[in-house]
C-alpha cells in the first residue's frame, strides 16, 4: 500500500477560513509573514492558510491543538505598502490540503507537512440548486452597485462547488461551520448544505410540493 505523499508548505494561521477560488485580504506586519509574502511574490510560490481553533494570530507559535486539520493553499495576487511596515496583500485560494504535522522554524514561521486533497469533482449545477445560484447572482449584482467586489471573476454560477464556496464566505455562520463546509470533499454535497440553510432562512424560496 502506497504511503500518501506529503510536502513542506509554509503556513499562515488565521482566525478565518479560506476556500478554493476565494479572495483573501491580509494586513501583514510581523517579520515572519513579511518575509514569507516577499518570498512568495518573488518566486510565485504558495503558502497555506489554516484556521486557528484557539489562540492569537500574532505573537506566538502555534501548537498542534491550535490548528485545523484541513487548510487551503493561497497565491499572492498583489501587494501594496501604504505605510511603513504594513503590507496590504490580496491572495486567491487554491487547492485544499490535509495538515499532517508542523513545526516552528526561523522567525517563528510555522512550516507544515501537508497532503494534497482532491479538488471538487467536475459537476454541473442541478435543477434543485438553481435558486441558490440565481440568488448569488443577484447578491453579486447588488454588491457591485455598492462597489463591493468580494469575489474574484470568472463568476462560475453553473458550478456547484463555486456557488457553495461563495455563499459560505458571506453567510453569517460560525467559523467552525465554515471550516466544516470547506472540508467536505464534494461541491454538490457542500451546496446541498448551503441550499438547505438558504431555504430555512428565506433567502431562497422553498420549492412547491409535487402534485
Amino acid at each position: 500500500m502506497a504511503v500518501p505523499t506529503t510536502q513542506g508548505l509554509p503556513l499562515f494561521p488565521l482566525q478565518s477560513v479560506l476556500f478554493p477560488g476565494g479572495l483573501l485580504g491580509l494586513r501583514v506586519f510581523e517579520a515572519r509573514y513579511m518575509d514569507l509574502i516577499t518570498r512568495c511574490l518573488k518566486t510565485g510560490d504558495e503558502f497555506g492558510v489554516v484556521l486557528m481553533l484557539s489562540g492569537s494570530e500574532t505573537g506566538r507559535p502555534a501548537t498542534d491543538a491550535d490548528l485545523a486539520a484541513v487548510g487551503c493553499r493561497a497565491k499572492v495576487l498583489d501587494c501594496d505598502m501604504h505605510e511603513a511596515g504594513l503590507l496590504h496583500v490580496r491572495c486567491k485560494g487554491g487547492s485544499r490540503f490535509v495538515l499532517r504535522s508542523h513545526e516552528t522554524v526561523a522567525l517563528g514561521l510555522e512550516m507544515g507537512r501537508v497532503q494534497a486533497m482532491d479538488d471538487d469533482p467536475n459537476a454541473t449545477l442541478g435543477a434543485r440548486h438553481t435558486g441558490a445560484a440565481f440568488a448569488l447572482g443577484h447578491a453579486i449584482a447588488a454588491l457591485d452597485l455598492q462597489r463591493q467586489k468580494p469575489f474574484l471573476p470568472p463568476y462560475r454560477l453553473d458550478t456547484p462547488g463555486w456557488v457553495a464556496n461563495r455563499w459560505a464566505e458571506i453567510l453569517p455562520i460560525a467559523t467552525e461551520a465554515r471550516q466544516r463546509l470547506m472540508e467536505l470533499p464534494d461541491g454538490t454535497q457542500r451546496l446541498d448544505v448551503v441550499d438547505r440553510y438558504l431555504r430555512q432562512h428565506g433567502i431562497v424560496a422553498e420549492s412547491p410540493p409535487l402534485q
